[in-house]
Formats: C-alpha cells, sequence, structure tokens
C-alpha cells in the first residue's frame, strides 16, 4: 500500500507571505511575489511534492501537497 505525507502552502500576495507547514514539524516562512512562488514550487517539486488541491479567495491562495513516503 502506498503511503503518503502532506504539507500546505499558504499565500498571500498583497503582502508576499509564503508559509509551508508540514504539519507536525517547523513551518518555514519566505516573502515573495510570483517569481519566488514558482521557485517554492519548483524546489517542493524537485523534493517529490506535487499539488494535489488548491483553494484561493481575496487575497489567498491554499494548496495542499503531497509526496509518497
Amino acid at each position: 500500500m502506498k503511503r503518503f505525507e502532506y504539507a500546505t502552502v499558504e499565500w498571500l500576495w498583497d503582502s508576499g507571505n509564503l508559509k509551508i507547514n508540514y504539519g507536525n514539524r517547523i513551518e518555514e516562512t519566505e516573502q515573495g511575489s510570483y517569481n519566488e512562488l514558482l521557485n517554492l514550487l519548483n524546489r517542493k517539486g524537485r523534493e517529490g511534492w506535487e499539488v494535489v488541491s488548491s483553494s484561493a479567495s481575496a487575497n489567498w491562495i491554499f494548496w495542499t501537497l503531497k509526496r509518497e513516503i
């Protein structure tokens, strides 16, 4: 049976805040706009993460990522 771990990425684009949450591990925070967001998603992709869902409202976008463990 495949096993997965999940993480979330939250972006408040008007303030440029990016937050990555791995559940019980420490959160990472970064500042950035479109380029930094793309760099973050590309970096996570190289680490085996893939986006499986997204939500958006007003100035906020929220992604759920998963990778096989």
